[in-house]
């Protein structure tokens, strides 16, 4: 098993960004769209997560279609809850190393954290 995990959406660009910085070292890469994170999987990452819960989950065009409120999703079971039914709001990049995990927004976020 990999020091370092990144869950990853290759259709992302700043998914691909942070791909391409793991790129030939010893990283685990999780396609989380065909290999969605179960509850306990999610709950997981969010613990170690420094970023708050909330920031886990794009706000974007189908979160919007699907009639969601921000505001319900801040805490971690919610936000595990809610990403459980529609992984594809699940906030990409996600680097894990350890005990601590970022989400790689903005993209030079990844090198710090790599660093």
């Amino acid at each position: 098993m990999a020091d370092l995990t990144l869950f990853h959406n290759p259709r992302c660009s700043t998914s691909r960004h942070a791909y391409d910085q793991v790129a030939g070292g010893d990283a685990d890469v999780v396609e989380y769209l065909k290999m969605p994170l179960d509850r306990g999987q999610l709950l997981a990452l969010i613990a170690k997560l420094e970023d708050p819960p909330a920031d886990l989950v794009r706000k974007d065009a189908f979160f919007k279609q699907q009639g969601l409120d921000a505001d319900r999703y801040t805490t971690p079971e919610a936000v595990a809850d809610l990403l459980v039914e529609h992984p594809r709001l699940m906030q990409r990049p996600v680097l894990v190393r350890g005990d601590r995990a970022i989400i790689g927004r903005p993209k030079e976020r990844v090198a710090d954290f790599l660093a």
